[in-house]
Parts: C-alpha cells; sequence; structure tokens
C-alpha cells in the first residue's frame, strides 16, 4: 500500500505531460505564424513578378 501512495504521489507531482502540452500549443501557434508568413510574402512575391513580366512584355 505504501509503494502505491508513493507512485501516487509521484504521478500527481509529475509535470512533464504538462510541459509536453504547453511544448505543442506553442509548436502550434508557431507553426500557424510562420504559414500566414509565407501565404503574404507568396501572395507580395506573385504580384510583383506579374507586375514585372507585364511591364517587360509591354516594353
Amino acid at each position: 500500500m505504501k509503494k502505491l501512495m508513493t507512485m501516487t504521489r509521484q504521478f500527481r507531482d509529475d509535470e512533464n505531460g504538462a510541459a509536453m502540452v504547453e511544448y505543442s500549443i506553442l509548436i502550434g501557434l508557431i507553426s500557424a505564424a510562420a504559414i500566414a508568413a509565407i501565404v503574404l510574402v507568396g501572395g507580395y512575391v506573385s504580384t510583383s513578378w506579374n507586375t514585372l513580366t507585364n511591364a517587360l512584355n509591354l516594353g
């Protein structure tokens, strides 16, 4: 019974699971921000590229 109580206390005091969840949320937020930045920059580059090619074709 004493061993069971010790294991229960160790499980209660173990914070590895909580840290893993926090890191997972952080990785998700960073990934979402990176994807948003890539999409925004991609749109800008695409527009700039089309403007450049149109200018070269006309000139």
